[in-house]
């Protein structure tokens, strides 16, 4: 596009302990459509430009290497600016691994929307294989007028495999105040993550997020699903415009079902 650049990707800095390395993405309005100032790959994430989708541009995240491993200290910084329109999605599941020390793993995702901007974070899963550790945070700075559709999906193991320990926290600012703040475990050495109380049998988890300041008067909670594929409970956020659908499944397949079906539902909602 005119008026767009792109930071050459730099090599990622090796230490001992893993890899150290932060991509950036960063979309402007010029006043006619959506800019793509800033994007800087680094380490494993290689940024990808792609057509934009009416007024919405488009970046893809390509892995360049095996990642995260032990040790490694890995994050995305993006941010849509005033009334810039931005999808960001991945090319392929992010596969967390045994490294060759037993440090674990940080992915750091930090998510920035502007006044009237609107950003779609759309990853493919997180797999968690058996012997690696990954602590994965996603904190998101909304302004008032902003919107924001996040969807994640977590998958704990390999076929047949047992997990390695994965934790998460999601923390959701709206105009400084926070509208959600979660945190999950599961793995080894997480307690009774595998109980009837928390997962079960089941090893697929995902979540849909909507915030949409002119969102129409958000519907009572929905529990979508059933007792052996899993369940999807659709329910608003206190206090804030915003719909948060969390789902677990015993397989990715019936997880991204029950996804879909929620953010069909969410899309019936918006204005």
């Amino acid at each position: 596009m005119p008026g767009t650049a792109s930071l050459p990707s730099e090599p990622a800095i090796a230490h001992p302990a893993g890899v150290h390395a932060t991509a950036r993405i960063t979309a402007a309005h010029n006043g006619r459509a959506t800019t793509l100032p800033l994007l800087h790959s680094d380490g494993p994430f290689h940024l990808r430009r792609l057509r934009p989708r009416g007024e919405r541009a488009r970046v893809c995240v390509l892995g360049a290497m095996s990642a995260p491993l032990g040790g490694d200290r890995l994050a995305l910084d993006i941010t849509a600016l005033s009334r810039a329109r931005l999808e960001v999605t991945a090319a392929a599941a992010t596969i967390a691994l045994r490294g060759s020390t037993p440090d674990p793993a940080t992915y750091d995702v930090q998510l920035t929307v502007g006044e009237h901007a609107s950003l779609h974070w759309l990853p493919q899963p997180l797999i968690s294989t058996q012997g690696s550790t990954v602590h994965q945070t996603y904190r998101v700075e909304l302004a008032g007028t902003s919107q924001l559709l996040l969807r994640e999906e977590q998958l704990l193991g390999r076929t047949a495999e047992p997990p390695g320990h994965l934790s998460t926290r999601l923390t959701v600012r709206r105009d400084g105040r926070p509208i959600l703040d979660q945190h999950t475990a599961y793995g080894a050495p997480a307690p009774a993550w595998d109980s009837p109380a928390v997962l079960g049998n089941h090893r697929a988890i995902g979540q849909i997020l909507l915030v949409d300041p002119e969102m129409d008067p958000p519907p009572a909670p929905v529990v979508l699903g059933d007792p052996v594929q899993g369940h999807c409970v659709l329910a608003p956020l206190a206090d804030s415009p915003a719909l948060l659908a969390t789902a677990v499944a015993a397989t990715p397949e019936q997880l991204r079902h029950l996804l879909d079906a929620a953010l069909a539902r969410l899309s019936g909602v918006k204005t």
